[in-house]
């Protein structure tokens, strides 16, 4: 009987431990810095949260520079073209039909221009396509008009929905729940109730899918856009450097409600990361991180 009930005791304090250990990592997350944001009336790229997106928007900046240049060239042709050999100036056009110096010329000089454009964009391309070894695996499946989300390796899953969902204008119901969750009225369309959550540093492989129509999973601070397409499992992968909150949307028109269809992910330390996971797999009966390893092992 005393036996019993010491183990009854150790598995409560077990329990209480790992609720407060939960609750600590919830409250935690709370109070992540929101950094992937659309800002009103702004332009430019949100906040480079990746070795992708700060190459992206790198290359961005190198195709503007370089598409300046040809638009100022053209324009400056046409405006001498015009001043050099209208009516006026010149009365008695040329008779000649070709210009083989030209000609060469302006086939050419696009062609090293495609060159040299290709030499930077296809390792970025090459990067986001060539899928590294994950240290998290996550499964993201399109709903209409909701994501779900899995986590293979400790065998739970849970769904996402936007925060006042199907709601035009925010409510008092609403403004509460947001505030419960660390966020302000202006993310209302942005923030979901069950975010996605993921450790900073970490290699993080979203497997893509959708379950009845195409969605799109997509995260601009990321630098990541993957089409979910049902009956196919497509990849992306990133690596964000800083703990915070970052937004996305379904970026496919997927139906009637696909602006009620927000992405959020909360980068959080490793150790916040291993709190919450030991939370979900108590609260889900996953499969605990001490035989996450073991599992993947079997399975190689």
């Amino acid at each position: 009987m005393r036996f019993n009930t010491s183990l009854k005791g150790l598995a409560a304090a077990a329990f209480v431990s790992l609720a407060g250990q939960g609750a600590m990592a919830q409250d935690a997350m709370n109070e992540l810095p929101i950094i992937g944001k659309p800002d009103y009336g702004a332009t430019g790229f949100q906040p480079a949260a990746t070795d992708l997106a700060a190459d992206l928007q790198a290359l961005d900046g190198l195709v503007l520079i370089i598409i300046t240049a040809i638009v100022l060239f053209v324009s400056g042709l046409l405006v001498a073209v015009l001043v050099r050999y209208n009516r006026k100036r010149n009365p008695v056009p040329a008779r000649f039909t070709h210009n083989t110096p030209i000609e060469v010329t302006w086939t050419l000089v696009p062609i090293l221009i495609l060159l040299f454009i290709g030499a930077f964009s296809l390792p970025v391309l090459f990067d986001q396509q060539e899928i590294p070894e994950a240290d998290v695996t996550v499964k993201a499946t399109g709903y209409q008009w909701y994501w779900g989300y899995e986590y293979p390796d400790h065998d739970f899953g849970y769904d996402s929905f936007m925060i006042g969902y199907g709601s035009n204008y925010v409510t008092d119901e609403i403004r509460a729940e947001l505030q419960e969750q660390g966020y302000s009225e202006d993310e209302f369309r942005l923030a979901v109730d069950n975010a996605m959550v993921v450790p900073v540093d970490s290699t993080v492989v979203v497997q893509v899918t959708g379950a009845d129509v195409i969605h799109s999973w997509t995260v601009p601070a990321f630098g990541v856009k993957q089409d979910g397409i049902p009956g196919r499992l497509a990849e992306l992968w990133f690596e964000a450097k800083e703990e915070g909150v970052y937004f996305g949307q379904c970026s496919e028109l997927c139906g009637k409600d696909h602006a009620y269809m927000p992405i959020t992910v909360k980068v959080v330390s490793q150790e916040a990361y291993d709190a919450w996971i030991d939370a979900q797999v108590e609260a889900f009966a996953g499969t605990p991180r001490a035989d996450a390893g073991v599992k993947l092992a079997s399975a190689e």
